[in-house]
């Protein structure tokens, strides 16, 4: 049994966790097993759930994943037994554009470098489940294709966690004799895999197996639909998921315990960490602080009417992380003017808040502001912002947790003790999973997004005939657009009016148990910018550098 840091058996102990609950990964990190989750809880009231989202964020991020570690930190110092819960980092943007997913400054969990690339080995075990599917698949063509499935009706791609533009569009199936005849498929990011997704939303080790055997992988000649447990590959998957299963132990730098567990995006997935840990931490912890990706009008929608909806989970309240920097871009500003004084522009880019802050309310929750302070951000504009708050009756509090840690955030963490609801209030779900799914898709669209209306492109109304043909239509719709923007169109910043929202696919993502709605031009496979990340990381001895 590896010995786990004094560090992190201290954060362990916080939660109760005894030494045989969990499973070192060196010294910096532990899976918890399922016994944890089994035995009745230790704490004698009901934990509460706070979700971390965001405005509509720049291309750099507003802070979530610092606010949340920050807010966990914050509420450890003031005395309560808190955590977070946060997803896993891919490799696609910790060596792309954005970097890690574990925070920074002060509020960071520890250690970054191990986290970020490679971690407990989640994320390549969902990475081989998944092509495992796919070479099985092309397997069964190759033998005869017994099951009658017709090559051009083959749905399930193949996931590689990097960002690579060359592999969104490939031909398999060249090279050597006979069958199965060249075939066009592609690569998807692993954070868009429907296995990443199933392993987030799945219950216990059975619910997970149930939806692997119902994964939609292809169809026949006769257009019948053809699944895992045709081909016999979801006992090796769940294999191979075993241990992915269970949910990742690691601490803040302040020693406060983070439960790190599964990485969808939200832009092209549900964009939360899994149930499981969120459950476990609901278990061990008095509060839980938790982020969905992206601005609320993306991840927050998502975290309530897929992951919440679906597990019966009940959120006390939601931190809307903003920055005078995004308030900016929406306001007009130029990117290379963001770290200039300009309070037009953020009185300007209120209109975002604004629209975030009523999505909110759609909900029921509720709301308290945090603003991620920058170095640059001048005291006038952070006062136009506090009064907007005043105005619309929102708590808000400044938080300084990127350069002090929890010290930084405690005004924030006794505006969610004063605020959060203590035994959660039911939310309102934004639309029925029995509607229609075109009522579901232009439900988010109008009264999230702001849209005028949706416009289905051709092969997005063949895809709704196979939806309800084959019984699909009571599924939740998983929205795929673009982060930047309410709109689809990432030059529409602030809050777009007057425009109408473009769907191009919908993918059924039965196993997940929801549909995917692949709106304007996302793809599922980001490509790399002119000067990644992964030009500046280095191995110095065993010390990694260039990381952010």
């Amino acid at each position: 049994m590896t010995d786990l840091a004094p560090s992190l058996a201290a954060a362990a102990r916080r939660l109760g966790l005894a030494r045989a609950e969990l499973t070192g990964y060196g010294a910096w990190a532990a899976k918890i097993s399922t016994a944890a989750r089994a035995r009745p809880r230790l704490r004698p009231d009901p934990a509460r759930l706070i979700l971390v989202s965001a405005i509509t964020p720049t291309a750099a991020g507003e802070g979530k994943t610092t606010t949340t570690i920050g807010l966990a930190d914050a509420l450890t110092r003031l005395g309560e037994i808190a955590c977070a819960a946060l997803r896993e980092p891919s490799l696609g943007p910790a060596l792309g554009l954005k970097g890690g997913g574990t925070g920074g400054g002060a509020a960071q969990l520890v250690p970054a470098d191990r986290i970020n690339l490679h971690f407990t080995g989640d994320l390549h075990a969902i990475t081989s489940a998944h092509n495992l599917l796919a070479a099985m698949l092309d397997n069964h063509l190759h033998f005869g294709n017994p099951l009658g499935i017709d090559p051009r009706r083959v749905l399930w791609r193949r996931v590689v966690d990097l960002n690579d533009r060359a592999l969104r569009e490939v031909v398999v199936g060249l090279g050597g004799p006979g069958p199965p005849a060249p075939r066009e498929t592609g690569f998807d990011i692993t954070a868009a895999s429907e296995v990443m997704a199933m392993l987030c939303l799945a219950a216990d080790v059975d619910d997970l197996r149930a939806r692997l055997d119902r994964t939609l992988v292809a169809f026949t000649h006769d257009g019948a639909p053809v699944i895992a447990r045709q081909l016999q590959a979801t006992g090796a998957m769940l294999a191979l998921l075993r241990d992915a299963l269970e949910p990742n132990l690691v601490r803040t730098l302040e020693g406060t315990p983070a439960f790190v567990h599964g990485g969808p995006f939200a832009n092209i997935a549900h964009g939360c960490s899994s149930v499981i840990a969120t459950r476990t931490a609901l278990h061990l912890a008095d509060w839980v602080v938790t982020e969905a990706g992206f601005g609320f009008d993306l991840g927050g929608e998502k975290f309530f009417d897929i992951k919440c909806a679906g597990a019966g989970l009940t959120p006390a309240a939601v931190v809307l992380v903003a920055t005078v920097r995004a308030l900016k871009l929406h306001g007009g500003a130029v990117p290379a003017d963001l770290a200039r004084p300009d309070p037009v522009a953020v009185a300007a880019g209120l209109a975002n808040l604004d629209k975030q802050l009523e999505n909110i309310r759609e909900f029921g929750p509720v709301a308290i502001v945090a603003l991620n302070r920058h170095a640059t951000d001048t005291e006038a504009e952070i006062a136009i912002v506090q009064a907007r708050c005043t105005q619309l009756g929102v708590p808000f509090a400044v938080s300084d947790h990127f350069v002090t840690g929890g010290a930084g955030a405690e005004d924030l963490a006794r505006l969610v003790i004063a605020h959060a609801e203590r035994d959660g209030v039911p939310f309102r779900p934004l639309y029925a999973w029995g509607d229609a799914v075109e009522t579901k898709i232009r439900t988010v669209a109008q009264r999230m997004y702001g849209a005028r209306d949706v416009v289905l492109e051709p092969a997005a109304r063949r895809d709704l005939d196979d939806v309800e043909r084959l019984g699909y239509a009571g599924l939740p719709v998983c929205m795929a657009r673009i982060p930047t923007s309410l709109s689809d169109d990432p030059r529409r910043l602030g809050r777009p009016r007057d425009f109408d929202l473009r769907v191009r696919r919908v993918q059924i993502q039965a196993g997940a148990g929801f549909l995917v709605v692949l709106t304007g031009d996302i793809v599922r496979m980001p490509g790399l910018p002119k000067h990644p990340i992964a030009e500046a990381v280095d191995l110095h001895g065993d010390t990694i550098v260039g990381m952010k």
